[in-house]
């Protein structure tokens, strides 16, 4: 049971995983900073003239005193964008065109559909069945059943 955890460990996915979510993590934090220290402040000021109001309303129901800050709401959004347009730009885009070469430089296993996949493994599983040579787009047929071999001639 540890000789599979290890292995599971040491596999190249979790590290890389691990360090996505570290990387993540830590560019999380500088968007927030940019965020709140640049953004949020602008935000604010657009609110009224009191920094700590923002964009909001405050709720005053008996002692205590609530107030809706929607200059937080539209940071976090802010944030949001921010990531995303990263992890899009520098993450998938450039994985996309990488992969597009690829199919480009004739790279078979990217260039071929699931359909020619799936004929190929056809035609070798009726090559190791007969022992001998199956052409692409033979259909070959099923042990225990005949496949008519020519005009009027059956093959059991």
């Amino acid at each position: 049971m540890l000789k599979g955890f290890k292995d599971f460990l040491m596999r190249g996915n979790v590290i890389d995983l691990a360090v996505a979510v570290v990387i993540g993590a830590a560019f999380s934090a500088i968007v927030k900073a940019f965020t709140d220290s640049i953004i949020q402040p602008l935000i604010n000021s657009l609110g009224s003239t009191n920094q700590a109001e923002g964009l909001g309303f405050l709720i005053r129901s008996g002692k205590a005193n609530t107030f809706v800050d929607f200059g937080t709401l539209i940071t976090a959004a802010i944030n949001f964008v921010i990531i995303a347009a990263v992890v899009y730009f520098v993450i998938v885009l450039p994985f996309e065109k990488i992969k597009a070469l690829s199919a480009k430089k004739g790279d078979d296993a990217a260039a071929l559909t699931e359909a020619e996949l799936l004929t190929e493994i056809r035609d070798l599983l009726a090559t190791q069945q007969t022992g001998g040579s199956a052409t692409s787009g033979s259909t070959a047929a099923p042990t225990g059943a005949t496949a008519v071999d020519g005009p009027g001639r059956h093959e059991a």
